[in-house]
């Protein structure tokens, strides 16, 4: 394969010069001294941010680190306890509805986790399983009567 070497011609040359922008000037002191100023400003700036990034990441990290874990809310508040214990210090006339509807009057005598022994005027005491009450309320009959 035959190959030329090229050579550019002085024509081509001035050709180029004149198509392409003359290069920049070299900056006089105070335009050097506000290109270093900007530079240095950019500088910081760029510094700054990097560092505002690293302290919030590590503020954040910390602030994981410090906060344990969401605790989990206990099994038993104790408020059901709270509300028998107050209806049998007061000796507070209660009704309870059974799963089928049966209402028995009485006062809480006792209870546990799993039962209620309740105290009946008008026939023998009952241990009441929790899981057979659908729902209880006050006597408010005999408040009623007292009224009157």
């Amino acid at each position: 394969m035959n190959r030329k070497l090229i050579r550019t011609t002085l024509a081509e040359v001035k050709e180029r010069e004149l198509q392409t922008p003359p290069q920049r000037r070299a900056p006089e002191p105070r335009e050097r001294d506000r290109d270093r100023d900007r530079d240095r400003d950019r500088d910081r700036d760029r510094d700054r941010d990097r560092d505002r990034e690293q302290s919030s990441s590590q503020s954040r990290e910390s602030a994981h680190a410090a906060q344990p874990k969401k605790k989990i809310p206990p099994e038993q508040t104790n408020a059901e306890s709270f509300y028998y214990k107050k209806q049998m210090d007061s000796r507070t006339p209660m009704v309870i509805v059974l799963q089928d509807n049966e209402k028995i009057n009485g006062t809480i005598e006792w209870y546990d986790k799993n039962s209620i022994k309740l105290h009946r005027e008008d026939g023998p005491n009952l241990l009441i399983l929790k899981h057979n009450i659908k729902y209880l309320y006050k006597d408010e009959s005999d408040s009623n009567d007292d009224d009157e």
